[in-house]
Order: structure tokens, then C-alpha cells, then sequence
């Protein structure tokens, strides 16, 4: 145990570049360090450092050893940080950033959280992207095609889309049979801009494809908007919020072209720091992960939407 110590000694007076920095590095006097270096020497019979009144250099058996003792003291702080990963329970702020869809499926989702009492969650639920670093944001959830950027993203899964109507609209203006019978229909758009235009792109099982322009009569930045408009019956929309998917279930909503399907949307993890994580923030991820996972599996059963 004494030679795994004096070789620890030994990487850290290499990494300090010096025996009195080692010595602060470890909390000993730079004799102390000095003789447990000597002592490494004279058992391995072979000196690893040149000394001088300026610096120290390593001999050609030096090197070789240092790369050895290096990865010892590495594979043990390793060792010491998987515990502390273990130990430690997910406490402070979380704040986690996603669209306003997303509000009853991280309540699902998250809900194994609620047993650590050291740990508050800041939910910050709005449809335009939030600036991570300006928000103080830990993990912030996106849908679609990811701008390139210096943010960690980690994939989730990925969420069903459906187009739907309600009732009255459907018996009011009848029920589209093939996508190009979209055109003649009220299109809800969730993308507001100068254009009033959205590209929508449909698939059948045949593997044929259908691409429409299509203009929004309406156009709305916020799902809980565009929830509402639909159910109202102001026309046909692509729905994936949790009020959409209840809305389904209670038949205030209906769904269209059902034999026709829009290509899923990924979900990421975005993170504004690589590296280890802090423990809220990894229990919160894994948990994202296995919730995400299970609802792709099952046909995206709880959904959500971005604009």
C-alpha cells in the first residue's frame, strides 16, 4: 500500500510541475513528498526526475512509469465519483424548459422525483425557444430538426402526429377523403409569419407521399390556442398536446385522413454544459429517457406539441 501511495505522490508531483506544489496539492510538507520520492526511487532502482534549483523534468524511466501511475490515480478518482454519483440525491432547483404542451406529460413523467423533499422544480412552459444560459435553464426539451448549436442534445424518442377536427367543423364543411381535399378545408396553422404558408407531408402505408401548401386561416404561436380553435371548430389541425390526445378520447375532437400519417417528430434533451451532471439533473434525464422510450413503443401514447 505504501509503493500505490508514493506512486500517487509521484503523478502528482508531475502534474503539479513541482514538489512544494504537490505539497499543497496534498496537504504535506514538500520534505515529506521529497522522501516518499526517494523512497519510489530506491525501490524501483531507477530515478524518474532530474531536480534542479528551477524545475523538474522527467528521465526517460520516469516517463514511462508516470503513464502508469497516471492511470492509477485516474481509474481510483473514477472509482470515488461513481460512489459520490450513487450517494448523492437530486436537491436545489430544477428548472426544465419545454413547450406548453408539455405540461401534463412531465407531470407523468417526472413524478418519481417527488420522493427526493430536497429538490423544487421550476417548470418554464413556452412555445418560442428559451435562451438556456439567460434562463438558467438545466434541460430544456425541443421537437423537430435541432438548429446546430454549441448545446449538448441527447434524443429521447419521438411523438405521433395526428391532423384532426372536431365534430361540428366535420359535418359543417364534410370530411376530406384524400390529402389534396386538404386545400379546400380551414387550415390551422402553428407557424404565425408573413407568409401565412406551412408544408405538410403525408405518408400511406403503400409508401406514397403527399406534400401540401397549405394557408392558415388561422394562425396561433401557442398550442393551447391552437387546442382551443380546433375544438371550436375553426378547421382541420395537426394535433399532439395532451388536452389534444384527452380531446380524442372524449370525442370533442375527430381524427382525419386516418389512413394517412405525418412522419413522427423527435424529441431531444437539450443541456447547456457537457461533462458530469449534477444529480437532479441526471436523474431527470434518465427519467425523460425511459418515459419518452416507452411512449414511442406504444405508438406515442402520451403526446405533445411544439409550434
Amino acid at each position: 500500500m505504501d509503493q500505490l501511495r508514493r506512486m500517487a505522490i509521484f503523478a502528482e508531483v508531475v502534474a503539479a510541475g513541482s514538489l512544494s506544489g504537490a505539497a499543497r496539492q496534498l496537504s504535506m510538507t514538500p520534505s515529506a513528498v521529497s522522501q516518499h520520492l526517494r523512497q519510489l526511487e530506491q525501490t524501483l532502482g531507477l530515478a524518474l526526475l532530474h531536480r534542479s534549483t528551477r524545475r523538474l523534468s522527467l528521465t526517460e524511466a520516469g516517463e514511462r512509469y508516470h503513464a502508469g501511475c497516471a492511470a492509477m490515480v485516474a481509474a481510483a478518482r473514477s472509482a470515488e465519483q461513481a460512489l459520490a454519483r450513487l450517494r448523492d440525491e437530486p436537491e436545489g432547483e430544477l428548472r426544465l424548459a419545454a413547450p406548453m404542451g408539455f405540461g401534463g406529460l412531465l407531470a407523468h413523467a417526472l413524478a418519481p422525483l417527488r420522493r427526493y423533499p430536497k429538490l423544487r422544480l421550476q417548470l418554464l412552459l413556452d412555445d418560442t425557444v428559451i435562451d438556456l444560459i439567460d434562463a438558467r435553464v438545466d434541460i430544456a426539451l425541443r421537437v423537430g430538426a435541432l438548429a446546430d448549436s454549441t448545446l449538448v442534445a441527447r434524443k429521447l424518442g419521438s411523438l405521433a402526429r395526428q391532423l384532426c377536427a372536431s365534430p361540428a367543423y366535420l359535418a359543417e364543411r364534410g370530411w376530406p377523403a384524400q390529402p389534396q381535399d386538404l386545400l379546400q378545408h380551414d387550415w390551422l396553422g402553428g407557424k404565425p409569419g408573413s407568409t401565412g404558408a406551412e408544408m405538410l407531408e403525408l405518408h400511406n402505408p403503400a409508401g406514397e407521399r403527399e406534400t401540401l401548401r397549405l394557408e392558415g386561416r388561422v394562425q396561433a404561436s401557442q398550442v393551447t390556442a391552437l387546442h382551443a380553435l380546433c375544438v371550436a371548430g375553426w378547421g382541420i389541425s395537426v394535433v399532439v398536446s395532451e388536452d389534444d390526445r384527452r380531446a380524442l378520447t372524449d370525442g370533442r375532437l375527430l381524427p382525419v385522413l386516418p389512413g394517412w400519417k405525418l412522419d413522427d417528430l423527435p424529441v431531444y434533451a437539450v443541456t447547456p454544459r457537457r461533462g458530469e451532471q449534477p444529480a437532479k439533473v441526471r436523474h431527470a434525464l434518465d427519467l425523460l429517457a425511459l418515459f419518452f422510450g416507452r411512449a414511442n413503443g406504444a405508438q406515442a401514447t402520451h403526446t405533445a406539441q411544439v409550434a
